[in-house]
């Protein structure tokens, strides 16, 4: 009777959880995009762990888009969260001063790179990320006089018209477009610090051309770890000369740390590996703890706004300040940005050697708790560098071993191979030039294949996002409270969906 029961009661769980994702199919927009690929309906949520209405367990290498810092309910999120409602105090005040918000942007400030905290002025922006990037731009935009902005291919800033013309698939363009560095697939086909150099090159010709078609810029924009554009991390050596071309021609440089920041590349904000200091950081995703919230940081000096210039009914989100003030205390009190580094490059490493196994994956990157794994078609050899210096993510020692101020050294620039003539010979200058550092063209992306690997992923109770340039990227974005054994869980599942992926597809070991 009992085991009746059981199935009883598993036929209805499955009726319900089908019957709701009916319902969406039926009534959501055809604009959604979580729900297509994965098929879920959460009820409960701890950590890393969901559980669906189907019964059946997940661990959640999504976070919420990289917005779970500390995982599902964490018990001091939760805890904050109930003190604000247990108080008695107004959930919605506008941008009205209030005990919260001062606790929020003290430990905010606490946070901040070196340099900037002491000087800085924090704006409040509509309850999401792509809101702060409009925010950033207005406010480069009247304290410069300027009107252009400067971004880069992959980039990803949000989905109102402004982000969306500063991001990688714009088809209304009006920002000027730059090389981001990259090893893999490296638009000058050398990689390393050769690839960065000709980027930065690129970048400073494009300014100081006075016929290149773009003039001097209101600011720029960059992530240091893009995302969506494939989970690229820069390298520290070429963020620092972004940093000096920037301030050279007075130009802001904006840092985008929607989805880098509280910790997730293993520094608190990833500009911090670089040692630099933007002009402006765009903030959001984590800082809420889980709650929408959004704010632009940025020098006093930049400050030149009239009342009203930028504002947002829900700018003062009392709960979300609450939750990202317990979050942000909770990573720096308990080195969790020094957690994220360790599990990350471990984790990496061990990744490594799976793309050693199977020829599907091309490649694997990232930077902390942020990490990438490139799903490429079938084929011999086209995936490996040649000759490339370095390694093949960022974690670690920066290119010159150093720590870095807010603006490198030509020094510092040199050791990376940053300045300086690329492949030309000492002895001679006369012959061709040979370009060291080559790598062989990597193989075509694999979307479909991607897409097999997410679901077979799914099949096995893990869920991962997919990104990049062709959404042919594996990503990983965990909380950073994954436990050891919580991580190799999810290896042995990502492993085994593509050992699945290569059977299923004819595909052996490489």
């Amino acid at each position: 009777m009992a085991e009746h029961t059981d199935v009883e009661e598993s036929s209805a769980t499955r009726s319900a959880h089908e019957g709701i994702l009916r319902r969406q199919s039926a009534r959501e927009s055809a604009a959604r995009t979580y729900a297509r690929a994965l098929p879920i309906v959460p009820v409960r949520a701890r950590g890393l762990t969901i559980e669906g209405a189907d019964g059946r367990r997940y661990l959640d290498c999504l976070s919420g888009a990289g917005t779970l810092a500390l995982g599902h309910n964490h018990p001091v999120v939760l805890e904050a969260i109930r003190r604000v409602l247990d108080s008695g105090a107004p959930l919605h005040v506008l941008d009205l001063a209030t005990p919260v918000k001062d606790a929020f942007i003290t430990e905010l400030f606490r946070t901040l790179p070196p340099g900037l905290a002491d000087h800085a002025r924090v704006q409040f922006c509509g309850p999401a990320g792509t809101d702060a990037v409009e925010a950033a731009f207005k406010l480069v935009r009247a304290a410069t006089g300027r009107n252009g902005m400067l971004a880069f291919a992959g980039a990803y800033h949000g989905m109102t018209s402004g982000a969306l013309e500063a991001s990688g698939d714009a088809f209304d363009v009006r920002v000027a477009r730059l090389p981001y560095p990259q090893d893999y697939r490296c638009p000058f086909g050398v990689g390393g610090p050769h690839g960065a150099e000709l980027a930065a090159r690129w970048t400073e010709s494009v300014l100081d051309d006075p016929k290149s078609g773009v003039p001097l810029p209101a600011g720029m924009i960059l992530e240091p770890v893009q995302g969506e554009g494939g989970v690229l991390p820069a390298p520290d050596a070429w963020m620092r000369r972004m940093r000096r071309i920037t301030a050279d021609r007075s130009i802001p440089l904006i840092a985008d740390e929607v989805q880098t920041g509280v910790g997730r590349t293993g520094a608190f904000w990833a500009v911090e590996h670089s040692g630099i200091t933007p002009d402006v950081m765009v903030l959001s995703k984590a800082i809420g703890g889980s709650l929408p919230l959004a704010v632009v940081v940025y020098r006093e000096e930049l400050d030149v706004w009239e009342p009203g210039a930028h504002a947002g009914t829900f700018r003062g989100n009392q709960l979300a300040m609450a939750a990202g003030t317990a979050t942000m205390a909770y990573v720096r009190e308990n080195g969790l940005t020094e957690r994220a580094a360790t599990l990350g490059a471990r984790m990496l490493e061990q990744l490594r050697g799976l793309s050693r196994e199977f020829s599907v994956i091309g490649d694997v990157r990232g930077r902390g708790l942020m990490i990438g794994v490139e799903i490429v078609e079938e084929g011999e050899g086209g995936g490996e560098r040649s000759g490339v210096a370095g390694p093949r993510g960022a974690n670690g020692p920066d290119e010159t071993g150093r720590a870095g101020g807010s603006r490198g050294s030509d020094e510092d620039c040199r050791a990376a191979g940053l300045l300086g003539s690329v492949g030309l010979s000492s002895a001679d200058d006369a012959g061709p030039v040979v370009m060291p550092g080559s790598i062989a063209s990597p193989r075509p992306a694999s979307p479909e294949l991607a897409v097999a690997v997410q679901r077979e992923c799914l099949r096995r109770g893990l869920i991962v996002e997919l990104g990049g340039r062709h959404a042919s990227v594996v990503r990983l974005l965990p909380p950073l409270t994954i436990t050891d054994e919580q991580a190799t869980a999810v290896l042995d599942r990502l492993a085994d969906a593509v050992a699945a992926v290569s059977r299923g597809h004819g595909r052996g070991a490489g």
